[in-house]
């Protein structure tokens, strides 16, 4: 059966919205898999890991599986030892998305996040063998490389991902835009990102929406939307499929997607109920057909 899961939230949401969003998550969400855990920015995480233990038992008792999320961007002291020592974790599973977990974790099993460079077979071939069970691709690969890695995984005996919806990641930095934009620095940015829940918008010299900030992180301004595209992917060998949480009712969100992979719902019908729930934000699925990644272009959706 192909697994939905449910990323890491990407975004500095406060501590009750996050709980408020991982109860509904769980009790209420067709989500067979989430991911927790701070991917962008470090000094974010003292401000839920409390609610961390409740978060997942709570999940787990809504029949999820929950795998813990290591940091994209490991520069600091402390960045290093929180890396190291989520490394050291036997239960629940991990998904690394830096080399310093990978070198934490050694060889013992793990998942490797979207934020690794799992661009083709060889790399996927060199993960698995450092213990490596599955794979979350990245999100700007076009859909024959995505083909050719999801087999090669497969034959390997590795699980593959691919993000299915929300904003594309698109870099993360050393230095934070979203602090700068405000005139903080970065070690002084007094948790500005907090004000932008689904990313600060960012628009061109002749006012055109082009991209989001969250903190460290650059992400793409529209939300990925590949639900007319997943039974190709699915016959290409991808086993998950994974939505980015955003400022949008996901419970719902997922709902649409479940419905479509279970044929409950065409496609064209779900994607015209995703468009109702995701309002003015724009789609897009360039990256999918090697195209330009803000663009969405046509594809056949069956009735």
């Amino acid at each position: 059966m192909i697994k939905l899961t449910l990323g890491p939230i990407a975004y500095h949401w406060s501590a009750e919205r996050r709980r408020d969003f991982y109860a509904r998550i769980a009790d209420e969400a067709p989500i067979d898999e989430v991911y927790l855990g701070e991917v962008i920015c470090s000094k974010r995480a003292p401000f839920f890991e409390a609610d961390l233990p409740a978060t997942l038992e709570r999940l787990e008792r809504g029949g999820k599986t929950v795998i813990l999320s290591s940091l994209a961007e490991v520069m600091l002291k402390r960045e290093r030892k929180a890396t190291a020592d989520l490394a050291e974790l036997a239960s629940p599973e991990i998904e690394i998305n830096n080399a310093a977990g990978l070198y934490a974790r050694g060889d013992r099993p793990h998942r490797v996040g979207p934020f690794m460079n799992a661009y083709n077979e060889a790399a996927i071939a060199w993960m698995a063998s450092r213990g490596a069970t599955h794979v979350c691709l990245p999100g700007e690969l076009p859909a024959p490389s995505i083909d050719v890695a999801a087999q090669a995984a497969r034959a390997l005996g590795l699980g593959v991902e691919v993000q299915v919806f929300g904003r594309a990641s698109l870099a993360v930095s050393a230095r934070c835009y979203h602090a700068r934009a405000h005139h903080r620095t970065k070690d002084n940015c007094q948790f500005v990102c907090e004000e932008d829940p689904d990313g600060m918008p960012l628009r061109t010299s002749d006012d055109r929406p082009i991209l989001r900030v969250n903190g460290i992180q650059t992400q793409s301004e529209s939300y990925i939307d590949l639900l007319p595209e997943m039974g190709r992917l699915i016959a290409d060998g991808v086993t998950h499929l994974r939505l980015m949480p955003q400022a949008v009712d996901m419970v719902a969100v997922a709902g649409l997607y479940r419905e479509a992979l279970d044929g409950r719902q065409t496609v064209a019908a779900a994607e015209e109920g995703l468009r109702a729930l995701c309002g003015n934000v724009a789609f897009s699925n360039g990256f999918y057909h090697g195209a330009a990644g803000y663009r969405r272009i046509a594809n056949a959706v069956p009735a």
